[in-house]
Order: structure tokens, then C-alpha cells, then sequence
């Protein structure tokens, strides 16, 4: 071990698992398996002695299951957890219990055919660690020298000017990492007063997406749902793409827009893409599209939120700090298109603010 690597402890109740995981995250020479547990009891123990980085946490065991113990390690020992979970609708409920009690993130499996798909799983498995505790040491750096510095006013931690204020028509939003949890704190928050439609991507395999509307939906004044193939989009509702496949929008002669679900197009990174999503809204509304990027790897949605700032539409991205993985926002602020930069506890303020004042304000900013 050298100072540095990501130190990663596994509890799952299968050997096979705890092997297969081991195997697979040490193939990167920058994380270390220093532990791994049977299941949640021991699992805690091992947390509260080594003091990880992170750990992968399967839900199903004995003594102890994944949520049990996921409560206990954030009550006495706050650390990353990624879940381990299947892909069926019950997995899909446990794992997003297991996110509002904490969790970062989840790796999906399915018990059937678990040999194909943990090498599947390998090198999101890796990317997910790494990004996760990368972003973690870079938010403990900036909290140290804030408490060191706090009247320091180049420590930044996002820019928040005026959002312009226009007769935004639509809101597109685009999530990945650590989305299900920040979603829960922005859609809720929403004014019911909103009339206008909400488009949402957030990266999750099949059964995963329903669960999430659904939850979000039992706490918000607005409509959440997952999106239907060929529905009519109504003012005041919340569509969130359904897992591995593509949402768009069509309109028609008569100006009618509907929602389209389907496989295509294939190429794509993922399932559904916010790229895909966005550029499809932009096409709809236009300039008239908000769009805003929220934690998650990688750049999905960077160049649909090019176009739109290109035709003059509005780009809002999460702040790094809040951000579970600064990847996708970061690309945005990165490309200079970022009307505003905000921490998570504003959006919903900041986007309630710009709908319900857009015609009373016309031309000015919030």
C-alpha cells in the first residue's frame, strides 16, 4: 500500500462476489482491498477499525442486511458506500431506500447470469470508485481551507448572477451519479405553480426509473411519472426517461407534442442519453429550453447544452461541491456555457424563481 490509493472494503455474503470484486478493482493499481466482510455486522466493524475511502455493500444478507448495516455506518461512521443490487423491482426499491439513507451510488446485478455481468460491470465498477472518492478528497480539500480561510473570496465554490428571464417554455435536466438523492432534494422543492413540462434523464437501468418517479412523485406538488411511449405532454409534469431506452419529443401539424420511447438511437454511451433527450426538447422549444446539469460522470448532455446556449438558451450546472461526482457539470462550467453554477439547495429556488416571475419580468434576471 502506498499513501494514496483508494482504500476499499467489500462486504457481500457470497465469496464468489467478494472474490470477483477484488479481482476486478484490484486490476487498478491505484485501489487497494483492505478488507472485505461476510456481511453487514461484520462489515461495520471492519468500517469502524480501517476507516475506508469506500465500500461496495451488497443488500441482501444475513445477520445484518446492506440497509441495517448502510444506517449504522452513516450513524457511527460516515463513509462512500456503493450498493451492490439486482436488477428487479424489488432491488430497484432497496436500492433507492439505500440512497436516501446515504449511499453515493449502486452497481447492478442479476443473480441469474452474474458471471456475464460482473465482468460487464468491471470498468463502470472502477470509474465509479475512483470518481467517487476523487471528488470526496477535493470536496474535504476545499472544506479545509474555507474553515481555514473563510473570508477568502477566491475560494469559490460556484457563481450564482442573475438567470435570464424568459418565457421558458420547458426544463430539461440532466443526472447521472449521485442524481437520485439530489433529485429528491430539487423536484419536491418545485412550485406546483410551474405550468410548464419537465424532462428528465438520470442514467438507471430498467425498473429503476419507475421506482424513482414513483418516489418522487408521492413527495411532490408536481406530476412525476416515467415517460409512455406516445403520450401527450402536459404543463406541470414531470417526465423522467425510462431505463435503457431513449426519450424524445415530436411534434405535430397541429402543434400536439408527444413522447417518444424507443431503442434508437443505438450508439449512444448510455440509456438513455441526456444528449438524445436535450437536443430532441431544443428542437420543440428552442431558446425557450432551460437546461440544467447535475452531478454525474463524464459529459453527457455537454453538447446538446452547447447548441442551446449557442441559439441563446439558459444553462444552469450543479456546483462542485455538492456535486457527488463533478464530471458532467464540470464539463459545462468547463466549456464556459454555465449561466449560473449552483449548489443543490438553490435550484429548485433559483428555478421556481425564473417560471413563476417569467412573465411578470420579462427581460430582466433572478
Amino acid at each position: 500500500m502506498y499513501r494514496g490509493k483508494i482504500r476499499t472494503i467489500i462486504v457481500d455474503d457470497s465469496a464468489f462476489m467478494r472474490k470477483s470484486i477484488s479481482i476486478m478493482l484490484e486490476s487498478d493499481e491505484s485501489i487497494e482491498i483492505v478488507a472485505t466482510a461476510k456481511d453487514g455486522l461484520e462489515g461495520l466493524e471492519l468500517i469502524k477499525k480501517i476507516k475506508p475511502d469506500i465500500v461496495t455493500l451488497d443488500i441482501e444478507m444475513p445477520r445484518m442486511d446492506g440497509l441495517t448495516a448502510l444506517k449504522k455506518i452513516m450513524e457511527e461512521c460516515p463513509t462512500s458506500v456503493i450498493m451492490v443490487s439486482s436488477l428487479t423491482s424489488e432491488g430497484a426499491e432497496a436500492t433507492l431506500t439505500a440512497l436516501e439513507l446515504g449511499a453515493v451510488d449502486f452497481i447492478p446485478k442479476e443473480l441469474s447470469y452474474i458471471n456475464i455481468n460482473i465482468i460487464k460491470i468491471k470498468e463502470e465498477l472502477i470509474r465509479k470508485v475512483k470518481a467517487i472518492v476523487s471528488q470526496k478528497r477535493a470536496q474535504d480539500t476545499l472544506n479545509r481551507l474555507i474553515k481555514l480561510n473563510p473570508h477568502n473570496t477566491d475560494i469559490k465554490t460556484g457563481f450564482s448572477p442573475n438567470i435570464p428571464i424568459k418565457d421558458y417554455q420547458a426544463l430539461a435536466v440532466g443526472v447521472s451519479t449521485g442524481g437520485p438523492l439530489s433529485l429528491q432534494k430539487v423536484i419536491p422543492q418545485l412550485s406546483e405553480s410551474i405550468n410548464k413540462p419537465i424532462f428528465i434523464v438520470q442514467h438507471m437501468p430498467p425498473r429503476f426509473t419507475k421506482s424513482l418517479a414513483d418516489r418522487l412523485n408521492n413527495t411532490s406538488a408536481l406530476h412525476v411519472k416515467e415517460a409512455e411511449k406516445d403520450e401527450n405532454v402536459m404543463p406541470g409534469t414531470v417526465y423522467i426517461a425510462p431505463g435503457g431506452l431513449q426519450m424524445t419529443l415530436k411534434k405535430s401539424n397541429n402543434g400536439v407534442i408527444c413522447i417518444e420511447i424507443s431503442e434508437e438511437p443505438f450508439e449512444t454511451l448510455h440509456k438513455p442519453s441526456v444528449d438524445v433527450m436535450m437536443n430532441s426538447v431544443i428542437d420543440v422549444y428552442g431558446k425557450k429550453t432551460l437546461g440544467l446539469i447535475m452531478t454525474g460522470m463524464g459529459k453527457d448532455g455537454l453538447e446538446a447544452m452547447k447548441r442551446l446556449k449557442n441559439i441563446g438558451g439558459t444553462c444552469i450546472a450543479q456546483n462542485e461541491n455538492t456535486s457527488v461526482v463533478y464530471g458532467m457539470p464540470k464539463a459545462i462550467v468547463g466549456a464556459g456555457i454555465a449561466d449560473a453554477v449552483l449548489p443543490l439547495e438553490e435550484i429548485a429556488f433559483k428555478i421556481n424563481k425564473v417560471f413563476n416571475n417569467e412573465r411578470r419580468l420579462c427581460g430582466t434576471g433572478i
